[in-house]
């Protein structure tokens, strides 16, 4: 007879051996059902406002700022709708596109909740390689000057001012091409550079390449247009590679700097007397320039280098710079022979052996840098 259970008391189940604990199979979690993306996920990303969004955002500021700006000193008597190339001219000229560059900067700033410094102005030794890219574009433009009058493309007449007229005319010059390399790699090295660097891959990258080249191609071209579809077409296959083969996001610097480069080419191609040959010079220095970025740390470096080799073409060979014959020079120097070696009206930016030069600009700065180069941590995508 068994005996009588007290019902207050619950039989207890039989106890499991601790190691059928580890071993027995746990029941699997039921999926936590899948949260739906708010709305401002397109705009919104893991950095703020996302890439695309930023660039087309501050490329508006930028237009609307030049459009305001350049009114009122249109108003003021400061520029007028007729070209003049003297030192005092371009550098008024050139004060709209920078106030408008600082102003769109600010703004931005306060959108992304960054420093200015941060795009791509705030590496290390920032005086150091600014004086160096300084001396490094003015020994560059008068490598390049120097190949053009021994082989006979390139000639010389009498110096058009005194020493002492030619030191006051080049103070100007000298801030009026600081204004432009500040302009140009302020929105292609600093401000577009670093933006895209932390959101865009292969395909966007490719897609903005076809844009570009569908603009020209639908809009009837620009001087040179031939150089943007070439850089276009060079960087494809590389990039493609990186994409194939890199981590995910370690590519995104060389997608952004496909992208800024040929567009800089593309921004040249509005200038006078521009050929095919100097647009893709100035796309492949655009790359150069980008590369100079993720050596140094900074655009300082490019900044200075593009500012000395325009004032050394412009100003002390007086030689024409994209097609500008600038007013107001130290030395005369002016194409003879054949186009393509001599530059035409292009200017030695437009002579086939710009490239020679470029690439040995390109093989200093990895010789000087190179080595104590740190690449930028991978950022996840927008």
């Amino acid at each position: 007879m068994q005996p009588d259970l007290d019902p207050a008391v619950e039989e207890s189940p039989p106890a499991t051996p601790p190691d059928l604990v580890s071993s027995a199979p746990q029941p699997a979690p039921h999926p936590s059902p899948q949260q739906p993306r708010d709305f401002d996920w397109g705009f919104i990303g893991p950095h703020g406002l996302r890439a695309g969004w930023s660039i087309l955002l501050f490329a508006g500021l930028y237009y609307l700022f030049c459009e305001v700006i350049g009114t009122l000193f249109f108003a003021a008597g400061f520029v007028s709708d007729t070209p003049i190339d003297s030192a005092g001219a371009v550098l008024v000229g050139e004060l709209v596109p920078f106030l408008s560059l600082v102003a769109a900067l600010l703004i931005m700033t306060l959108i992304e909740d960054r420093r200015i410094l941060s795009y791509n102005l705030a590496g290390a030794h920032r005086v150091h390689h600014f004086v160096s890219g300084l001396a490094v574009g003015f020994a560059a433009l008068s490598l390049l000057i120097a190949a053009l009058a021994w082989g006979g493309w390139l000639r010389f007449g009498a110096a058009s001012h005194s020493v002492a007229q030619a030191a006051a005319t080049g103070a100007f010059w000298a801030i009026a091409f600081l204004l432009v390399g500040s302009v140009e790699e302020g929105l292609f090295r600093c401000y577009a550079l670093s933006t895209l660097t932390r959101g865009i891959n292969f395909w966007w990258a490719l897609a903005a390449q076809i844009a570009i080249c569908l603009y020209l191609a639908f809009t009837g071209g620009g001087n040179g247009a031939w150089g943007v579809y070439a850089a276009a077409a060079l960087g494809l296959i590389p990039c493609f590679v990186l994409h194939q083969k890199s981590a995910p996001r370690s590519d995104a610097f060389w997608q952004a700097a496909w992208v800024t480069s040929t567009f800089f080419g593309f921004y040249h191609t509005s200038n006078s007397g521009e050929n095919w040959i100097g647009i893709f010079a100035a796309a492949f220095m655009g790359f150069v320039f980008c590369l100079s970025v993720r050596l140094t740390g900074s655009a300082w470096w490019a900044i200075g280098c593009h500012a000395a080799w325009d004032w050394a073409e412009t100003f002390f060979y007086g030689a024409a710079d994209s097609g500008l014959q600038g007013q107001g020079h130290f030395l005369s120097a002016s194409p003879a022979g054949n186009p393509l070696w001599s530059g035409g009206a292009d200017g030695p930016e437009g002579s086939l052996l710009v490239f020679g030069v470029i690439l040995l600009l390109l093989l200093l700065l990895l010789g000087l840098y190179a080595r104590n180069a740190a690449a930028p941590a991978a950022q996840p995508a927008d």
